[in-house]
């Protein structure tokens, strides 16, 4: 009686495992693509995690932002760019996307606009954050193009430097009392 209870549990749990390695077998490839971020270290946004979500239309950009600044951010400019073995390295896009992240928090974001791009094997995807937006400030990369033209051909001595300038456009109104 042991035995054939023994035998029965044994025959089920090889059944549920053969059914669950069954399952995962069909169930489809992960269409994420992942991306190689260029760190900016005098940022204070930090970019983590980025990765190419499949939809419909294209793909999206998802990427996980922890920010160090004492203000919200509001916005960023980035270029994203594939290497290839053979064509070598060419821009897909350079997009601005807006968002809200508050003074010292972390989001995980997925923007909406569609990228569009064919992917080969043996590609890899660079992206690079080029300006950071808040409302009091603007924090920009000097020279960009070069930073990622240099970072794309391997040459990982220029680094990125970045400016800071006052946000005169998106800036709060001042409210000025005239007695």
């Amino acid at each position: 009686m042991k035995l054939a209870l023994t035998m029965s549990l044994l025959m089920l749990t090889a059944s549920v495992s053969a059914f669950g390695q069954v399952n995962q077998k069909k169930s489809p490839q992960s269409r994420d693509v992942a991306i190689e971020v260029i760190p900016v270290v005098e940022f204070p946004l930090n970019l983590h995690e980025a990765v190419l979500v499949k939809r419909e239309k294209g793909y999206v950009l998802k990427c996980r932002f922890s920010s160090n600044a004492d203000v919200p951010l509001i916005g960023i400019r980035y270029s994203l760019t594939v290497i290839e073995a053979v064509a070598g390295a060419r821009p897909i896009t350079n997009r601005i996307e807006g968002f809200e992240l508050p003074a010292y928090g972390t989001k995980t974001q997925t923007f909406p606009t569609p990228i569009r791009f064919k992917q080969t094997d043996g590609s890899r995807l660079v992206l690079m954050v080029e300006q950071v937006v808040s409302k009091e400030s603007i924090w920009e990369v000097i020279k960009a193009k070069d930073v990622l033209e240099g970072y794309v051909k391997g040459d990982y001595s220029i680094q990125p430097h970045v400016l800071r300038v006052a946000n005169q456009v998106d800036a709060p109104w001042q409210t000025r009392l005239i007695f």
